[in-house]
């Protein structure tokens, strides 16, 4: 148990995240992988929290490094994703889950400013500041199950905000500074979620949908993910990171936000074939990534195991 705890850092909580949220995207079709991609996300949520009680130096330690720390949001955007799951037995517990990721992501938020916004450096900039800034949003895709619509509304806006800040700064970054350690490389997955979220996030919170910000969205959403798409090869070249998280929940978050994006133009008696194939590619495409991690993970985390069998 001490040399699997060991081995557990803040980016396994990205595959946490995208277990949850891969759950959500195929409950309609697969009640039974729904129950499995939830219950390991539970259980990796559990080993982080032994984790972090048993050795709370190491996990303080990831924190000061921008391209791990970005990716502790993670880790309080899995507990708003895992609030759905609670919800159909302890509705009551599932509130206060997704009002202590909210209250979590907040304090990374400020926390993250604080150390590398307010000490700024271009050569310290990864996507993972997406996931500070822009992943409050998830909270927007599950308020409307707490009756929570105004909340989400306003997570929205500070999600959607903070994207059109950072996406310049993030280019730049990429395409001007360039000079990526081979560890954040898979982060560049990331590009592939901010529109996403908002798009989610948009069409569950709100009544009233401004058609040219919804499309603006969606276009946004699928230029992403293909432009994401066109860089994998590449980044599927690589050794295993702990990083690997990263290929998760980006892809999963595009197929929901797919998803959405479908049902509220099919609600409106509109069809387009085309946006349905790119959905149903999406749904595929997560999945296939989301096993594709947690075998990687699992090869990480047991393989000692096996070689001393």
């Amino acid at each position: 148990m001490k040399d699997l705890l060991n081995k557990i850092s803040v980016p396994i909580s990205g595959l946490m995240l995208g277990l949850a949220e891969a759950g959500n995207l195929v409950s309609s079709q697969e009640v039974a992988l729904k129950t499995i991609f939830g219950a390991i996300s539970a259980l990796i949520l559990a080993l982080i929290l032994i984790k972090i009680a048993s050795n709370p130096r190491a996990f303080k330690g990831d924190l000061d490094n921008p391209a791990v720390a970005g990716v502790a949001s993670t880790f309080p955007m899995g507990i708003i994703v895992l609030s759905t799951y609670v919800n159909s037995f302890f509705p009551a517990a599932a509130y206060a889950m997704w009002i202590a990721g909210i209250l979590m992501q907040f304090a990374i938020v400020i926390l993250f400013t604080w150390k590398f916004i307010f000490n700024f450096n271009i050569n310290k900039v990864f996507p993972c500041y997406f996931v500070v800034y822009v992943g409050i949003a998830v909270g927007s895709i599950v308020a409307p199950i707490f009756n929570a619509e105004d909340v989400g509304m306003v997570l929205f806006w500070f999600g959607f905000i903070s994207y059109l800040i950072l996406l310049p700064v993030m280019l730049y970054r990429v395409f001007v500074v360039k000079s990526f350690p081979e560890p954040a490389i898979p982060t560049l997955t990331i590009f592939a979620a901010p529109s996403s979220i908002c798009l989610a996030g948009y069409l569950s919170s709100f009544n009233v949908i401004n058609m040219n910000l919804f499309w603006v969205l969606v276009i946004s959403a699928v230029i992403m993910f293909f432009a994401v798409l066109l860089y994998m090869p590449k980044m599927l070249k690589l050794k295993f990171y702990p990083s690997y998280s990263a290929f998760a929940f980006p892809l999963v978050i595009s197929a929901i936000a797919m998803q959405y994006a479908n049902s509220f133009l099919a609600n409106m008696n509109i069809e387009i074939p085309l946006l349905q194939y790119v959905g149903y590619f999406e749904e595929l495409l997560a999945v296939l990534f989301v096993v594709y991690v947690l075998v990687h993970y699992a090869n990480f985390l047991f393989g000692d195991y096996k070689k001393t069998s």
